[in-house]
Order: structure tokens, then sequence, then C-alpha cells
């Protein structure tokens, strides 16, 4: 089954409140289809409620995901990532306050990794949990980029 198309966040509601964006790594737990379906889902239509917008890089080994908004929605948003049972070794890369969104127009980007991805033996031997602040950022800023 493949995934529903990304839907756009309706942009005129996100600009009252200060702007945090997070980072996080996981490795998915039980990946499917079916089961990236379920989180997309689910995702958007609570980040359309919250006023969150974002992207996740997901493919079998990895989620690396951004989210954007105020700060009581993110943080409120990747507490109940941490307790989700679909994600294992849950890391924040990355906190804090941001001038603008990436992906403002969207409730949340689905985004498979690219090439310029770490390989599955690079995720296996830690490489997400030894990435940096400054490259999570980067692989957003290029997401961002592709789909301007």
């Amino acid at each position: 089954m493949t995934a529903p198309a990304a839907t756009k966040a309706a942009a005129p509601a996100l600009a009252a409140a200060p702007l945090m964006q997070l980072i996080y790594a996981s490795r998915p737990f039980g990946f499917s289809g079916d089961m990236l379906d379920d989180i997309l889902m689910t995702a958007r239509h609570n980040n359309r409620r919250d006023g969150l917008t974002g992207a996740l890089i997901c493919r079998a080994d990895l989620f690396l995901q951004m989210l954007e908004g105020p700060r009581d929605k993110v943080t409120a948003t990747f507490g109940r990532i941490l307790r989700d049972d679909r994600h294992l070794e849950v890391s924040l890369v990355w906190s804090g306050d941001a001038p603008a969104r990436l992906f403002g127009h969207w409730d949340m980007l689905e985004d498979p990794a690219r090439s310029w991805m770490w390989s599955r033996e690079e995720v296996r031997a830690g490489a997400m949990l030894r990435a940096s602040a400054a490259e999570a950022r980067e692989v957003f800023d290029r997401v961002a980029g592709e789909v301007a």
C-alpha cells in the first residue's frame, strides 16, 4: 500500500505563536507500508489540529523527523512519540527557536531517505546517534529545497 500524498497545511493559522523546531531520530519497530500510512495519517490529522508542520524522512531502518510549531504543541507531540511503541531508540537531535518554518505548507511531508543519507550499516553502527544538530538541520534544509 502506498502512503497518501502529503497534505498542505493551512498557512494563515500558523503565524500566531513563537516558533520552535525539533528534530529527533528513531528506529522503526515493525516497519511496513501500512504502519507508515497509519503514522502519516495520524500525524497529519494531529498536526493540522495543533498548528504543526514538518517532514518525516523514513525507511525501514530509520525515522528522522522535524516538527515545527508552538513550543507546547511540539513538546506534547514529541512526548507522544517517545511513548509510541513503533519507535525504538528515540533520540533528540536538536530543538530550539527558529525564525521561520521550513515546511510551512505541509502538515507532514513524507520523504523517503535519499542516497545522501546513511547506509543501513552506518545506521546499525550508530550514525544517527553521532549526527550533529547542524548535520540534521542540513538534511531538512535539502528536503525543504526540493519541495519549494
